[in-house]
């Protein structure tokens, strides 16, 4: 019997994308690709100052121009891994299951009683960039250039590549466990039987104790120093310390 190599991603009926369902009692909670049209939304939700207050590159003001760049960026990457996966589908009709580079998932959606579905946040992995080796407490360097590009090469599947996340979630539906539970989700669905995760590297601003207990309660363990930074962020915010995170694949 064939396999899609998207497994275990399912496929909705009215729109044809892939999607990811959070177990009870999340399931009104799907996690797909990104859409354009989540662009007055994005920028509603990146104009929430309990957002753009603890991200690196929010602007703010946050202009719907700045939400469709953004979603532009991140639908160039996932056409690119879904015409990996289908690659990876024609080589292996049958299976097995192959590494792919990413997940092809990663819009956080409402689902309505009506079918109705409302993007409500964001949350992503990708390979690591080793900033925090850069010159001086932010940026780039020959040292972080390096330690990217070794990273880079790594083929999929390599336990040996480092991971970085991120994610944002609309205010109002903060307190409910839904990070918690899509950070689960994405581990245990896609992250570990599909990328073969190892090894993933979190940071945090100091004072975001909300997202260092998120990341704890799915196995992250949490450097007790808080690294030094004097950073000012994208919305003009000076941020001087950093929580790091780290999560290793037992």
């Amino acid at each position: 019997m064939a396999i899609s190599q998207l497994h275990p991603l399912e496929i909705d009926e009215r729109t044809g994308e892939p999607f990811l369902r959070l177990p009870p009692p999340h399931n009104n909670i799907i996690i797909t690709p990104p859409r354009l049209t989540d662009a007055p939304e994005l920028t509603n939700i990146l104009s929430e100052p309990a957002i753009y207050t603890w991200l690196s590159s929010a602007p703010r003001p946050c202009t719907q121009e700045h939400a469709e760049a953004r979603l532009l960026r991140l639908k160039g990457r996932l056409e690119e891994l879904m015409k990996e996966i289908k690659e990876l589908e024609e080589a292996f009709p049958d299976g097995p299951l192959q590494w792919v580079s990413g997940c092809p998932v990663n819009a956080l959606r409402e689902v309505k009683e009506d079918g109705t579905q409302v993007y409500i946040g964001d949350i992503g992995m990708r390979r690591d960039r080793f900033m925090h080796a850069g010159e001086g407490e932010f940026g780039e360097g020959d040292e972080q250039r390096r330690l990217e590009a070794e990273n880079a090469a790594l083929p999929n599947g390599d336990e040996n590549i480092l991971w970085s996340m991120g994610d944002f979630l609309s205010t109002p539906y903060h307190g409910r466990g839904i990070i918690s539970a899509a950070i689960a989700t994405l581990f245990r669905e896609w992250y570990i039987p599909r990328m073969n995760v190892h090894h993933v590297r979190v940071e945090a601003f100091a004072g975001n104790g909300a997202s260092v207990r998120v990341f704890q309660k799915n196995g992250f363990v949490v450097d007790p120093e808080v690294r030094k930074v004097d950073h000012v962020n994208a919305a003009g915010i000076r941020h001087t310390g950093m929580h790091v995170m780290i999560w290793d694949r037992k």
